[in-house]
């Protein structure tokens, strides 16, 4: 189910962003945050971070400012063009597979209680 549908490559093409960045901007979706808390939050080290950010602001996504506490530190925020790119991967990346849709409500119950076993789950005995 996950190889058929790759939501991934299809925000990349979309964005034309690799997926770290397409990350970043969720990321960034909150609010601003430091380059430090970007790199933990995508769990990449901060000279990456820095390239990352620094192409994301090259395509009028992001901006970095002065952070207003500590001066030596820089807040990375979206812009108006990158809420909206973030939305974008944000709804893309959430959209149900087709086939799932298409699921009438007793398959759909029976997905649910599968998938709840597998998650090591118990549902109710009345489920």
């Amino acid at each position: 189910m996950i190889d058929r549908n790759e939501r991934r490559r299809e925000v990349c093409e979309a964005l034309d962003l690799s997926f770290i960045r397409v990350k970043a901007l969720l990321a960034l979706q909150a609010g601003a945050l430091t380059l430090g808390e970007l790199a933990a939050a995508l769990s990449i080290d901060r000279p990456y971070t820095t390239l990352t950010v620094h192409e994301l602001e090259r395509r009028g996504l992001a901006e970095r400012t002065v952070h207003p506490d500590d001066r030596r530190s820089k807040l990375v925020e979206l812009t108006a063009s990158g809420r909206m790119a973030a939305r974008l991967a944000d709804d893309m990346l959430n959209r149900p597979p087709a086939a799932l849709v298409a699921l009438d409500a007793a398959d759909l119950a029976a997905l649910d209680r599968i998938t709840a076993l597998l998650a090591g789950e118990h549902p109710d005995a009345t489920s």
